[in-house]
């Protein structure tokens, strides 16, 4: 590709970049796709032979598009914001086609000094201290870019291992450094992002992880108590990392108490992690949530996030960069020029060696919406979350979880954790809108972000349209589940006593004796219906629900009973064990002055009892003619 392609499809990609954000509703906010999908459509090597731009595109649309989460759609309210506008795209895309490596002054000064000067004036609108500012006249701190938050903390983890490390060896110079490695024991909140805890891995040192307040923020008791705890256990406190506006909850751990209980522990280094909230302290009125700064040694914010910048551009500041390049420094040879000692090598500030020239990008940023503009924004997404808020505690059947201080709504149903997963499972699968869920103060909650640069109300209104519409059906359904988990439980219940009785009918002599079910004739119930056979036999059906009414027998030594040679001599009702009815056999009186009558359905007919809750029961019965007056029998069928 020359030149004068490059214009052209240059052209060509900045028109399917606006058209692709423009029509970004259009598209389904997450891909409905299998992991592992792309491996089927794409060749298993690359092409031997250049292939045509046209081709490479359409494969951008029918292949990459369709495994894509769209972070810029007004549906998307997951995590926090992925910072994007046309001045950092731009920014980037001079970045790129300028293709320096700034890892030193000499390397690219323009690359160095860019970042210097950016990082004070962001810091300034910020309200950082001077300290903090590298242009500032006897300051001995900076700032610097890194890739991200957990960078920042990675690297503000080394610099106070490192200044630990150097101050225990002046103390016992004979001890190893590895057990003094040993000793050492940082800090964090449990709503501390996961990066602390893998800072720690990385750095080899001990991690505590101390329990919030029920406003899920540090708190200085805490911290002290856990320290002077570990002091008395051997340990040495090296690092507290607090955080400002926490993923999980946007929470805002105490930091002027903690700043001020640290006082009786000078060697402790004190981060501050204000990876989204941290850019909101541009705009006056929320300077606030910044209090006790002054106390802290290193802070980072993620314009990335907030300001309207792509990432990656997460900014670190620290009060005194000799302690954060002291534990960095590796200075080979070919790396060293003539004004290494007047000039700031930020290869020095971080892990990595090669460095993009970042800071382009947020000083086209910071010029083209200016402090005022990026205020507004701000200022519009915040409102937009306190719009949310007051939608949520609308419905009585919703709740507000966290503080709303800024652009994050925590919410959840009233009611279980189940429920609450399964309300979220079904909103993301749908594709209309896209959350994630948290834990606050061990509850389940879902978490609501205004994400999207042009947001607007009735984006808002949309999203909890959908959420309200999945909220009553999953109730709906949720209510149908308990009626008939309620019903399956009776139904076991039920089938638990006729086990019981079944049990009860194999083992009590009573059951099976006729002699003693005839000596205890039980009293006849009422409301017992009763049906005359033509045999003179009157069958009698009648409910058990009144207990301790009648005698039990299992029906073949009912029926030997009924039918002996001197007939029944008491109404007694009869229980059939696999039935819910018990049968009374009685004599009628019609009977015994004239005789039985034959069966309408011959010497060995049918009568037909049915139990109101089981299948009809057929009893064969032999019918008595004047002329033999045999005994009958009878079986079912």
């Amino acid at each position: 590709m020359d030149s004068k392609e490059f214009r052209r499809r240059g052209t060509e990609m900045v028109e399917y970049i606006c058209n692709y954000l423009e029509t970004l509703e259009e598209r389904r906010v997450t891909p409905s796709v299998e992991p592992g999908y792309l491996r089927h459509l794409l060749p298993g090597e690359a092409p031997e032979n250049p292939e045509p731009w046209e081709k490479i595109m359409q494969d951008v649309e029918s292949k990459i598009m369709p495994g894509v989460t769209h972070w810029q759609h007004p549906r998307f309210h997951a995590y926090f914001p992925s910072g994007n506008s046309f001045p950092s795209i731009l920014g980037d895309m001079l970045s790129d086609g300028i293709g320096c490596i700034g890892f030193s002054w000499a390397a690219s000064p323009a690359c160095t000094e860019l970042e210097t000067i950016v990082l004070d004036w962001l810091g300034k609108a910020i309200g950082l201290p001077d300290q903090f500012l590298a242009l500032k006249p006897g300051s001995k701190g900076g700032g610097v870019i890194q890739t991200s938050a957990s960078e920042c903390v990675l690297v503000t983890m080394l610099a106070a291992r490192a200044q630990a490390i150097k101050v225990l060896k002046q103390q016992h110079p004979f001890v190893e450094e590895g057990h003094l490695l040993s000793k050492l024991m940082a800090y964090c909140s449990k709503e501390a992002h996961s990066c602390v805890e893998k800072a720690a891995m990385i750095s080899f040192v001990k991690l505590r992880i101390l329990e919030p307040d029920e406003k899920c923020s540090l708190r200085a008791d805490t911290l002290r108590k856990a320290m002077e705890e570990d002091e008395q256990q051997g340990l040495i406190p090296f690092f507290v990392s607090t955080t400002l506006g926490t993923t999980g909850s946007c929470a805002f751990d105490d930091l002027a108490e903690i700043g001020e209980a640290l006082q009786r522990f000078p060697s402790v280094w004190l981060h501050v992690d204000a990876a989204y909230a941290g850019n909101s302290f541009i705009c006056p009125e929320l300077k606030y949530l910044l209090k006790g700064i002054e106390y802290a040694d290193s802070f980072n914010t993620n314009p990335n996030k907030w300001l309207l910048t792509n990432f990656d551009c997460s900014t670190l500041w620290v009060r005194d960069r000799i302690r954060l390049t002291s534990a960095l420094v590796v200075d080979p040879l070919y790396l060293k020029h003539g004004y290494s000692d007047s000039a700031i090598d930020y290869r020095h500030w971080g892990v990595p060696l090669s460095r993009r020239f970042r800071s382009l990008k947020l000083w086209f940023v910071l010029r083209s919406y200016g402090i005022t503009g990026l205020q507004n924004y701000i200022r519009h997404h915040i409102d937009l979350a306190k719009r949310f808020e007051r939608l949520v505690l609308k419905d009585s059947r919703f709740e507000v979880c966290n503080e709303v201080k800024l652009g994050l709504v925590c919410f959840r149903l009233k009611g279980t954790d189940r429920i609450n997963e399964k309300l979220l499972s079904c909103i993301n699968a749908s594709g209309k809108i896209h959350m994630v869920p948290a834990s606050v103060n061990e509850r389940y909650v879902i978490r609501f972000c205004a994400t999207a640069q042009n947001a607007t109300v009735e984006d808002i209104d949309y999203a909890w349209d959908v959420i309200t519409d999945f909220a009553a059906e999953i109730l709906e359904k949720d209510q149908a589940d308990e009626v008939t988990e309620i019903v399956d439980r009776r139904k076991t219940h039920t089938l638990a006593q006729k086990r019981s009785f079944f049990v009860r009918m194999v083992s009590d002599p009573k059951i099976y004796n006729p002699a003693i079910n005839k000596a205890q004739t039980p009293l006849r119930i009422s409301g017992e219906l009763t049906s005359p056979s033509t045999d003179g036999t009157v069958v009698t059906v009648q409910s058990p629900k009144t207990p301790g009414s009648a005698s039990w027998i299992s029906w073949p030594l009912a029926f030997l009973f009924a039918n002996s040679e001197d007939g029944p001599k008491n109404d007694m009702p009869l229980r059939f064990r696999h039935l819910d009815t018990m049968v009374r056999l009685s004599a009628s009186r019609r009977n015994s002055a004239t005789g039985g009558g034959s069966s309408p359905e011959g010497e060995n007919g049918l009568v037909l009892a049915k139990s109101p809750k089981r299948s009809p029961i057929m009893i064969r019965r032999r019918g008595t003619s004047p002329s033999s007056g045999g005994a009958g029998n009878g079986s079912d069928k």
